[in-house]
């Protein structure tokens, strides 16, 4: 999750919210009540004349509307939250309206924000992804590292080489190539090497040739220019959702594993309503996983609520992965465990 904060006076005001991922979306449930003022960025019918001769036709424009909401729920079709209520600001207000929320759509809430709130917005922010994202833009004798944060590209740290001449050339570039290696040798996170022309070709080739891990998994992106404006021809060409993707992706993986590793070993796991259920009573759950069709199962969503009370870690799989599917198949829910549980 991704945030923004407006003057909050006594825990009363605006905070711009960015889902990353569909965890964030049960966060965004839980986050917006009944009477919350939201606004958002979304299509709404307008109608426009044309001609004389042509009849007023009703096309669907880009509005930015401010809704009062009554409902917050998950709609039927695909993982998406649905918030519904009176139009307030923007076009035709009075009117009800609903916004549907997917990852990568801002929105902006106002309300009386109670410590519980902000201490939801904290966790989400942390697990966010972009904190670990670097990309490196490289140019002839000069390279610019930075690092993504919540609220932009951070600049880390800035190499130059002079030019040279004949023979020089080739020694001044390893000497330019060996300083880059050294400033991305400690990243252990996904990293996008860009640049315009063949420079960062050459450079990726002479650090995998030199063993360097950050390089081998590299992701090299063609774009005119360094600097910031790579960063963000680099979020244009949607490598970062690529990326965050398959961040998420890895994230459901190792966890499913483990599900499947401790079932196999008779371990601290419990899947399945009743076995996940008898896990809560006990007030045994260390990490909820849930598949993202069991959002719309009121009787699981209460004991997910009742989990994430507990101080539970709750995530949220896709059945569209290979791991939602094994989730699926164990029930829709499971279970890590503090501890295992008498039979």
């Amino acid at each position: 999750m991704k945030a923004e904060y407006g003057e909050l006076k006594d825990n009363s005001g605006e905070i711009r919210l960015l889902p990353e991922s569909i965890d964030d979306l049960w966060h965004l449930q839980h986050l917006i009540e009944p009477g919350d003022l939201v606004f958002a960025t979304t299509f709404r019918s307008v109608e426009s004349a044309t001609d004389k001769i042509r009849p007023e036709k009703v096309e669907k424009r880009p509005v930015r509307l401010g809704i009062r909401a009554e409902r917050v729920e998950f709609s039927e079709h695909g993982v998406r939250l649905r918030i519904t209520g009176t139009i307030e600001s923007g076009v035709d207000i009075g009117s009800y309206h609903t916004i549907n929320v997917e990852t990568g759509y801002e929105i902006s809430i106002i309300r009386q924000w109670r410590p519980v709130d902000l201490e939801r917005i904290s966790r989400a922010v942390k697990s966010s992804v972009f904190g670990v994202i670097h990309i490196l833009t490289i140019e002839e004798g000069e390279a610019e590292l930075f690092r993504l944060r919540q609220y932009g590209p951070e600049s880390a740290v800035t190499i130059t080489a002079g030019s040279g001449k004949g023979g020089e050339t080739d020694t001044r570039r390893t000497g330019f190539f060996d300083a880059v290696l050294k400033i991305i040798a400690e990243i252990s996170g996904p990293l996008v090497i860009a640049g315009p022309g063949f420079v960062k070709d050459d450079f990726v080739r002479y650090a995998r040739n030199n063993n360097s891990a950050p390089a081998g998994r590299a992701i090299v992106v063609e774009t005119r220019r360094i600097g910031h404006g790579a960063v963000q021809d680099v979020i244009g060409a949607g490598t970062l959702e690529k990326l965050i993707g398959d961040i998420q992706l890895s994230r459901e993986v190792k966890l499913m594993d483990e599900v499947l590793l401790r079932i196999s070993r008779d371990g601290a796991v419990a899947y399945g309503k009743q076995q996940v259920a008898s896990a809560i009573e006990y007030g045994a759950v260390d990490e909820v996983l849930l598949a993202d069709t069991q959002l719309r199962d009121k009787d699981v969503m209460q004991l997910v609520e009742t989990a994430e009370r507990m101080q539970a870690t709750i995530v949220v799989l896709s059945t569209e992965f290979e791991p939602g599917e094994r989730l699926e198949a164990l029930g829709g829910i499971a279970a890590l465990l503090r501890y295992k549980l008498a039979c």
